[in-house]
């Protein structure tokens, strides 16, 4: 999992990236290609 200060620019290289809040943090994550993972901050 990536560690990024900006999540906008990884959202948009695969159409199934997903943002999601959980507990206070920013992930990017994809059910279809795993390796785009990454958290905010």
């Amino acid at each position: 999992m990536k560690v990024r200060n900006s999540l906008k620019s990884l959202r948009a290289r695969h159409r199934d990236n997903v943002l999601v809040r959980r507990k206070g943090r920013v992930y990017v994550i994809n059910k279809v290609q795993r390796r785009f993972k990454a958290r905010q901050g």
